[in-house]
């Protein structure tokens, strides 16, 4: 809790003094400072997240897909820079990832709450245990290295999400 606090503190510090870039990276990477919250920041970074699935729902597949090339770019680029500002690899405050994985999870799914509440476990679950390759993929240098591992936990989520659509379609119920 100490260790969450102190980056929080460095966080606010680097805030103050930066430009508008890092000023805009931090914002973005801690996702409206979210991840600054003191205890499980990635989960409560997955649930910011959530309003703007809730509003992507209404457009049409192609829009949702370009939020979220849009959001992953994004994610790459604040990531990275905050990780450097910061002088700390993958701090727990930057959420992004998250949201970027969660997002991608969520892109081709139909809406529903219970789609909603499963992928968001599902997400946590490989995000948290990081099965192969998403742990591999925490390897790869800046901004990627942070989101790449979050976007293939995102992957995993969608197909057990859409497994268990067929599953239950399947079922009959």
């Amino acid at each position: 809790m100490a260790e969450v606090q102190s980056g929080n503190l460095c966080i606010r510090q680097m805030f103050k003094k930066s430009g508008m870039s890092g000023k805009t990276c931090l914002v973005l990477s801690t996702w409206f400072g979210s991840g600054l919250l003191p205890a499980a920041p990635g989960t409560f970074g997955t649930l910011a997240a959530v309003p703007l699935i809730i509003l992507l729902s209404c457009l049409a597949t192609w829009l949702r897909a370009s939020v979220v090339v849009i959001v992953v770019t994004m994610a790459v680029w604040s990531a990275g820079l905050a990780q450097d500002l910061l002088k700390t690899e993958d701090p727990s405050q930057i959420v992004i990832d998250e949201v970027a994985g969660f997002l991608l999870a969520m892109v081709l799914l139909p809406f529903s709450w219970s789609i909603l509440g499963l992928t968001f476990i599902l997400f946590r679950i490989f995000d948290i245990f990081k099965p192969f390759p998403v742990r591999q993929l925490e390897s790869l240098r800046g901004g990627a290295g942070i989101v790449m591992d979050d976007l293939m936990a995102g992957v995993y989520a969608a197909a057990g999400s859409w497994g268990m659509l067929l599953l239950r379609h399947a079922l009959g119920s």
